[in-house]
């Protein structure tokens, strides 16, 4: 395959970040078999129906895989953690070359409707009960997502805080065994949804500064000036067309496409401070 035969849909360098990551194939006991398709041809197939949002069927012959060959094979790299790992890989080359600040952080939901249900949606209260889940989104001060996670609609934002930090401040890696390089956060923005006494505490205990604006007391303006690039990540998530609406039943196989936007969105600012 020539190098470069897919840049028009996969930012430079990321198969490169990608492919060491990625499970080695099964081997048939037997011997003979057909030729598989090359992991990178279907990693670039993959990476078209995330930001293209079209559906697996709708793939074009450019590929050279069949839709079913570049869905069995995104389901077995999503169990195996791929995504979660590639997310992990930029992320630790933007801190290697301190290029995220995690002086303050800010965490935000977003509401996403789910076209076929499934596990882990709900009634949305912002769509008239239809059936809907949330993305949760941790973002560094300049909004680069760190953390994502997913939810049903009916989830109240505040039940997501403490998982969603936690899996920040996890530093190792338990499939990859390494240390993550990413820093322990300073202050924590987010809105009134988070104003709970008891997540406060949890964040004083464990040294993280508060930044919640309070029901009935604040407006929300002074905080909205650190808050407003959260709105601004979404935004670039809800970019990548398969993530709006949610298609997935599966919730590992919608968390696995949101988690390699994320990733997609941090190395693709990665490529622009250090041009």
């Amino acid at each position: 395959m020539d190098g470069g035969q897919w840049d028009w849909i996969v930012p430079a360098g990321l198969w490169e970040i990608a492919r060491p990551l990625l499970p080695a194939p099964r081997v048939r006991p037997q011997g003979g078999g057909i030729v598989g398709v090359a992991d990178e041809a279907v990693f670039a197939a993959i990476v078209y129906v995330l930001v293209s949002g079209c559906a697996w069927r709708a793939l074009p012959p450019c590929f050279g895989a069949s839709k079913s060959t570049v869905h069995r094979r995104f389901l077995i790299w999503s169990r195996a953690g791929v995504w979660e790992r590639l997310h992990q890989a930029v992320l630790d080359r933007l801190a290697a070359d301190d290029l995220l600040d995690v002086s303050r952080v800010v965490l935000d939901s977003a509401h996403v409707r789910a076209k076929k249900g499934g596990e882990h949606t709900g009634p949305s209260p912002v769509e008239r009960g239809k059936p809907g889940s949330k993305l949760h989104v941790l973002s560094d001060a300049a909004g680069l997502p760190l953390v994502v996670g997913l939810s049903a609609a009916n989830t109240p934002d505040s039940r997501e805080l403490k998982p969603m930090v936690t899996r920040l401040q996890s530093r190792h890696d338990p499939v990859s065994g390494r240390y993550r390089k990413i820093g322990k956060p300073g202050k924590l923005h987010a809105d009134k949804a988070y104003d709970h006494s008891e997540l406060r505490r949890w964040l004083r205990g464990k040294r993280i500064g508060v930044r919640i604006a309070r029901k009935g007391v604040e407006s929300g303006r002074r905080l909205g000036r650190h808050r407003w690039v959260i709105e601004r990540t979404i935004s670039w998530l809800f970019g990548y067309r398969r993530l709006s609406p949610r298609y997935e039943r599966r919730p590992y196989a919608y968390l696995a496409f949101l988690t390699l936007a994320a990733a997609i969105t941090c190395h693709k600012r990665h490529l622009k401070l250090t041009m």
